[in-house]
């Protein structure tokens, strides 16, 4: 299972500041007024070699105190439910709000570990101000500086004793996982592949209920396929369905060999399904997209071709990932998706002889060697697959640290012109030899 924090407190406590200092990004947007947060933030971080998903639950509803302060509670119970270990943060500044008081009932309240984070602790004077947050008797207090990044290191220490040891999956089978935002036809992809009502379909967002697993085993095909949904219950504020969805997809996709992700013909591809596709990407996984309604589009000769370069644009630089046009009502295509899905896990598990990659890489690097640094020129000698989940190659030379990544990505997409790597990220090192 993913191990997940989530970052939870009332608006303007520097959520984001932390959520950028975790994952080493500087993707959240962090400004001064309260409220900047709407979008849902989920990058990856690592300490001390524990991999982990950071959200940070911004996005409450502007409006009314009640439906403000209710967004923020729904929240909180979200991150209760779906998060590993929960960070409530809180503001030395301004000391404890009743805000903080309700977010603090309802923690006191969960079998989920959590640690009381307080930030803006920029001056040692301020310590002694941070100890009025005990009161809250949810255990010790970690005085921090999101901004600065003082105090995150021993706060990580201890989050990570919390995490659950990442199994070994016994079944073999590839995995395939499908994910996309509401309403986009997971539901009905599956059932239409597995020829049975097995998901409730509703026109209604959010009517999965949970992660769902399928064996499936017909046309020659041998797999475990997931339904993602995962949205537990409706409730009028939107954005807390999608903060929902979300946290379980990511469970559900680190679960997979291949994420297939689905978009919606209609509306096209938008923010939240590339942060999907980025995240599948770093974890690793095989990609296939699949472009679902495409029977409500008005078509012309271009219109497959226009659509396709727009996602490869959005989704760039891996774009080597196939692209299926479906229409799960009509059930056109459909198949075609299972068979892309799986020669993405053939080639996320295909091993290439090292005789083979130095015979076909070698000319190449050769013709077109590594440009000189401070009149050193580098030379690479040797090249094998390492053995891993998915494909990586080390390249090994007398100046590792001299090649710079736009020649990366030459090497990388020398290797996929001559070795089919559809859908799958690549890993391309240089080695001291």
């Amino acid at each position: 299972m993913a191990n997940i924090i989530a970052i939870v407190g009332r608006p303007n406590v520097g959520k984001s500041t932390l959520y950028n200092r975790l994952t080493e990004s500087r993707r959240a947007i962090v400004d001064d007024f309260s409220g900047v947060t709407r979008d849902r933030h989920y990058g990856q971080g690592e300490w001390t070699g524990s991999k982990f998903t950071v959200i940070d639950t911004g996005g409450y509803v502007h409006g009314s105190d009640d439906v403000f302060e209710s967004a923020i509670r729904e929240q909180v119970m979200i991150a209760i439910e779906e998060a590993s270990v929960i960070l409530f943060m809180v503001d030395v500044t301004t000391g404890i709000t009743d805000l903080d008081d309700a977010i603090a009932d309802v923690l006191r309240r969960s079998k989920k570990p959590v640690f009381v984070v307080v930030n803006k602790v920029d001056h040692p004077l301020l310590q002694q101000e941070a100890s009025i947050f005990y009161s809250f008797g949810l255990g010790e207090i970690y005085p921090l500086s999101s901004m600065t990044g003082s105090g995150t290191g021993e706060l990580l220490d201890e989050v990570v004793k919390h995490f659950e040891p990442e199994e070994e999956e016994e079944d073999e089978r590839p995995k395939y996982t499908i994910v996309g935002r509401p309403n986009v036809g997971k539901s009905s992809l599956i059932n239409a592949l597995i020829g049975k009502e097995r998901n409730i379909v509703t026109p209604m967002a959010g009517t999965t209920r949970d992660s769902i697993r399928i064996n499936y085993n017909q046309y020659g095909h041998d797999f475990i396929l997931i339904d993602t949904a995962g949205l537990r219950r409706k409730t009028k504020v939107k954005e807390n369905i999608e903060f929902y969805s979300v946290m379980r997809t990511i469970k559900a996709l680190e679960e997979s060999d291949v994420v297939i992700l689905m978009l919606d013909a209609t509306e096209g591809i938008e923010a939240q399904d590339i942060n999907i596709f980025h995240l599948a990407e770093k974890n690793r996984k095989g990609v296939v997209i699949l472009v679902n309604k495409w029977d409500l589009i008005e078509k012309n000769n271009k219109t497959t071709k226009v659509f396709e370069e727009l996602i490869r644009e959005k989704i760039a630089p891996f774009t080597d990932v196939p692209i299926i046009f479906t229409s799960v009502t009509e059930k056109q295509r459909i198949f075609k998706a299972i068979e892309a899905a799986s020669n993405v896990y053939e080639n996320k598990v295909k091993k290439i002889p090292t005789s083979k990659l130095n015979e076909v890489m070698l000319p190449i690097i050769e013709s077109y060697p590594p440009p000189a640094t401070k009149g050193k020129y580098i030379k690479i000698k040797y090249v094998t697959q390492v053995g891993a989940k998915s494909p990586m190659f080390a390249f090994f030379c007398n100046l590792p640290q001299y090649i710079k990544e736009p020649y990366r990505r030459f090497v990388e997409n020398k290797l996929r012109e001559n070795f089919d790597f559809e859908g799958v990220p690549i890993e391309v090192y240089f080695r001291q030899k």
